[in-house]
């Protein structure tokens, strides 16, 4: 008897601790539920370094780390690596390209990324010691393009629009190579480089056609540049993830920040000479 009575005491013990127990996860589970958006979540988010480095930390991480985030940010030396560390999952989300390089990289190797929301963006720049004005350059100067595909077009576009080639006309301008160059009246040699490697081609080429993002990280003035390109949007920079997080939490909070007054000002006071995309622009 005095067995059973220790055993029914100690089973209702054991009840009772239990029941507390369920009392205080129902009543954890709903303190989460109720503070789910304010959880810390960890991320990586990458850029080349420089300009767009500075655009993550100053206007877009300051503001996710408000909405709850944990944010690490990577910075990358070339146009390669960020694309790599989003598509096998090192990172979350990137800055530092466009819409035209992106959707050329994808394809070639086989990558499915989402362009979020485009940004302001420092526009490619022709820098050269050897001359000051458009009208000086030599025949048979050496022009330093990008060897990206992408932004080859993009650079013959602005020596286009500077009277200095002419592309063929049954070609999309966008898509444009050195191939395409109908008229070459001054016989310009192009040369190219790797885009991290263009500041340095300053030196060495004539003409050196400068992304704005390493043109700023190298610490050359835009304004100094011997002429700026006409940036249409599909050339200005984009927020990306990989196509299956498009319509995740972290792609929905990254959008509206892009979109906010706050990042905006930041621009407008820390980034002096970027180009705004036509949304922003006509909000």
């Amino acid at each position: 008897m005095k067995k059973w009575t220790l055993f029914a005491a100690t089973a209702a013990l054991t009840l009772g601790l239990a029941a507390c127990g369920d009392d205080n996860s129902s009543a954890t589970g709903d303190n989460n539920s109720s503070t789910a958006g304010e959880e810390t979540k960890e991320i990586k988010v990458g850029a080349t370094a420089g300009p767009y480095s500075d655009m993550l930390s100053k206007a877009i991480i300051p503001q996710l780390e408000e909405k709850g985030y944990e944010v690490e940010l990577v910075e990358f030396s070339d146009y390669i690596q960020p694309n790599k560390a989003l598509d096998n999952g090192d990172i979350d989300a990137n800055l530092f390209q466009h819409t035209i390089y992106l959707e050329n990289f994808e394809k070639e190797n086989n990558m499915d990324l989402e362009a979020l929301k485009i940004v302001p963006t420092a526009p490619m720049g022709f820098f050269s010691n050897e001359f000051t004005s458009v009208e000086e350059i030599a025949d048979g100067a050496t022009i330093a393009l990008p060897n990206d595909p992408s932004n080859a077009a993009r650079a013959l576009l602005a020596l286009q629009e500077q009277g200095l080639i002419t592309i063929n006309p049954d070609v999309e301008e966008l898509k444009a190579s050195e191939k395409d160059v109908q008229d070459n009246p001054k016989n310009l040699v192009f040369q190219p480089i790797e885009a991290a490697g263009l500041p340095r081609a300053v030196e060495s080429a004539d003409l050196a056609a400068v992304p704005g993002n390493f043109a700023l990280a190298a610490g050359l003035n835009l304004m100094d540049a011997l002429f700026l390109e006409n940036m249409p949007d599909q050339y200005r920079n984009v927020v990306a993830v990989t196509a299956e997080n498009k319509n995740s939490q972290l792609a929905k909070d990254l959008i509206e920040i892009v979109e906010s007054e706050a990042f905006e000002q930041v621009i407008d006071e820390e980034f002096e000479g970027f180009g705004k995309p036509e949304w922003m622009v006509n909000r």
